[in-house]
């Protein structure tokens, strides 16, 4: 493992597999700074992260090389783009002179202004300084980390592919809402065929899945997916309540089964892109 100021990265250099994997939204680390700025309990920031999901990309993989983000994504999103900056919260937002996305618009940005039904997170604003400082310190690195690494994967093996692991809310009731949704940015990220391999590997989980409504896939899949010169990405969304407690907060008895899952996932992305290369080993 080597440890970088906002992330830690696991597996060799260069990799050693076509496959990588990402986990942006499962820091716990929350600066005193933020909160201190807090005009909600602390308690309150859990809602943001993919709660526990490093634990099951660290427990899934094997050679692989993994980026699992340490701060929080209350400090800053790092599945969006640099330019989504909150105005209502950013005193730089306005310099980029872009448009408002939807995720600002809806208090998601660069540096999450909400959270559920709580409202405003903040007790004022963030200085243009003090977020640009966020993305120097702790967006660029990862990006740049990432994007090297499937560099490599892909000038090592012809191709790479990127498995972007998150987790959601339950959409709905467990025996007609999905419980993983696939995004490849409706096609954008990634070749149809290793989002077909990741569906016939929840469907013998007995996991039901969907691709890409309501989750397609973010800025990471955007900045990275580029499968017209050989790299695929992937957003894998799990159901929380398939691997936390009851209360959504500690690993639950389901935990080791999703790790299965996602190592059969692995397995499955890693053989359509390389084929054979798993039995050869």
């Amino acid at each position: 493992m080597t440890r970088a100021l906002s992330f830690d990265r696991y597996g060799p250099v260069p990799p050693e597999s076509p496959v990588v994997l990402s986990a942006p939204h499962g820091g716990r680390d929350y600066p005193p700074a933020l909160i201190e700025a807090l005009r909600v309990p602390a308690d309150a920031l859990r809602a943001l992260e993919d709660r526990h999901v490093d634990s099951l990309a660290l427990a899934a993989r094997r050679d692989e090389t993994l980026f699992v983000a340490t701060r929080a994504r209350a400090w800053i999103d790092l599945n969006r783009a640099e330019h989504d900056r909150d105005p209502q919260i950013d005193e730089g937002a306005h310099q980029n002179g872009r448009p408002l996305s939807t995720k600002v618009r809806s208090g998601l940005g660069l540096v999450p202004r909400r959270v559920g039904t709580l409202g405003q997170l903040w007790r004022g604003r963030f200085s243009a300084e003090d977020v640009a400082s966020r993305i120097i310190e702790d967006h660029r690195p990862y990006h740049l980390a990432l994007a090297e690494a499937l560099a490599a994967a892909q000038a090592r093996f012809g191709v790479a592919v990127l498995l972007d692991v998150h987790s959601m809310p339950p959409l709905g009731a467990p025996e007609s809402a999905p419980r993983l949704v696939i995004g490849d940015r409706f096609g954008r990220s990634a070749a149809a065929r290793f989002g077909a391999r990741v569906e016939g590997v929840a469907r013998r989980h007995g996991i039901a899945c969907a691709a890409n409504t309501p989750y397609a896939g973010g800025h990471i899949l955007e900045r990275h997916g580029d499968p017209r010169h050989g790299v695929h990405a992937l957003q894998l969304e799990f159901d929380r309540s398939l691997y936390l407690d009851a209360a959504l907060d500690a690993l639950g008895p389901g935990a080791p089964a999703i790790v299965a899952v996602l190592r059969d996932i692995v397995e499955a992305v890693a053989d359509e892109a390389l084929p054979g290369a798993l039995a050869a080993e």
